[in-house]
């Protein structure tokens, strides 16, 4: 039941910003930084990595010990390239992005599909709803189906990597929020007068004594509407000991999983809910990042180079990016951090960097990511021979799915962390109906499968 425990929970002031980013937000000039001292095709070692700094957010230079090494090779790629999502997305934008407004406590009114607010008319310094806005377009950012996914879940301890391991299968099912004009009929659910807003599953493969155990999660709908009106997810766990399914709470989504540095609501930087928090945003800047992985890791092969503590993406592109700058704030008084600051791209809405704050104000966790874009093509990419990773399906021609490939987490009050990796992650969908109401079906776990 050791295993059993972890997978039921994986499914999963301006001054603090330092003078660098401090000074971007005291001036939307375009002037107001030098001009970049790396350009595309430039390698940064470890010996130049002074280059960065007025680049990357100053908690995580502050410990660049965790990241950067001797030996690490980071390739400098375009500024500013265009990952703007598929048309279809594109269109549910222009379409009904009007509608929507922000209700009591920061939920989301009259959302019907695509970018809720258009990130171009978001005004971060004179819009006290600027920070919500910027959370619900996280939250509904383009993410095609969903997702499909071979995962590894490891942990470490400066270098070491701890026996704690799980590695399985994952999809997650948008059941609502379509894009694609085949939904039109029903308001953008895949069936009828659907009250899910997605569906997971889970099957963790290894280690063996944990082999065989399966998930599925409901989130419904009426958790964009706020706390008062939100219904619970629904999981259920097949447990293979007991060969019977188990209906599971999923409320403690902060709590630590199995004593890692992990939370489900870490996943992604943020997994939860936005109207249990309040949003501010702090302001916006140019950063680096990982952004367009070109070395990947499992499933595809164990070489990848997280660098000697095991956390790092420095032998990879890095790109430059303009990016929002949030900050949640708690409304539950249990919740374990104080607040968490979470850098956000502000065209393709994905996280690059976070810091989690303990209840004391001190800085405790370090969350990034490494991405991989659905258009470009990798040769070592065995498993999908041809171009064919990531092919478009009826109503998206081309996915244009910028997508979240692993999550590294760090206690820099430990030295502990967690890494997770899914570099095969894609987000086409099911082929048919039948297919997609046999996997959600509860049934399906009593079977063991």
């Amino acid at each position: 039941m050791r295993s059993a425990a972890l997978m039921l929970s994986f499914v999963l002031p301006l001054a603090a910003f330092g003078p660098g980013l401090a000074a971007a937000q005291e001036s939307v000039a375009e002037d107001a930084r030098p001009g970049i001292p790396f350009k595309e095709g430039d390698v940064i070692s470890f010996e130049t990595i002074d280059k960065l700094k007025d680049y990357l957010p100053p908690e995580f230079w502050e410990h660049r010990e965790y990241f950067f090494y001797e030996g690490m090779e980071i390739k400098i790629g375009p500024t500013g390239r265009d990952y703007s999502p598929a048309a279809a997305y594109q269109k549910s934008t222009a379409d009904h992005a009007a509608k929507t407004s922000i209700g009591p406590d920061g939920a989301l009114i009259d959302y019907r599909a695509g970018q809720p607010f258009p990130s171009d008319e978001i005004d971060c310094k004179g819009d006290p709803q600027a920070g919500n806005k910027i959370a619900w377009n996280f939250v509904k950012r383009w993410n095609g189906d969903g997702s499909d996914a071979t995962w590894s879940y490891t942990y470490w301890d400066r270098g070491d990597q701890l026996p704690l391991y799980y590695k399985g299968t994952a999809k997650a099912v948008a059941m609502a929020y379509r894009s694609e004009p085949k939904y039109d009929e029903t308001n953008g659910d895949i069936f009828k007068n659907e009250r899910r807003m997605n569906v997971f599953g889970i099957e963790v493969t290894e280690p063996f004594d944990a082999r065989g155990i399966l998930l599925l999660t409901y989130a419904y709908k009426s958790a964009d509407m706020g706390e008062k009106d939100a219904k619970n997810d629904d999981t259920w766990v097949y447990v293979p000991d007991l060969r019977r399914t188990r209906r599971i709470s999923r409320a403690q989504r902060t709590d630590s999983v199995q004593g890692t540095d992990f939370t489900m609501d870490d996943l992604n930087s943020f997994a939860g809910k936005p109207p249990q928090y309040t949003w501010t945003c702090l302001g916006e800047t140019t950063i680096i990042a990982p952004m367009n992985t070109q070395s990947m890791a499992y499933p595809y092969n164990e070489d990848y180079n997280f660098g000697p503590y095991g956390f790092s993406f420095a032998n990879d592109l890095w790109e430059v990016r303009d990016v929002w700058i949030i900050r949640f704030d708690p409304r539950n008084d249990d919740h374990p951090y104080a607040y968490k600051d979470i850098y956000i791209d502000k065209q393709a809405t994905e996280p690059m960097y976070s810091f989690a704050y303990d209840r004391r104000k001190e800085l405790w966790k370090i969350i990034w990511h490494n991405k991989r874009w659905s258009e470009d093509w990798h040769t070592g990419d065995e498993r999908a021979k041809g171009g064919n990773w990531y092919p478009g399906w009826e109503g998206v021609d081309k996915p244009n799915d910028l997508r979240i490939v692993s999550d590294i987490i760090v206690n820099v009050q430990t030295g502990t962390g967690n890494r997770i990796e899914y570099w095969d992650s894609h987000g086409r969908p099911f082929t048919s109906k039948g297919r997609i109401r046999r996997y959600i079906d509860i049934g399906r776990l009593n079977k063991g499968r």
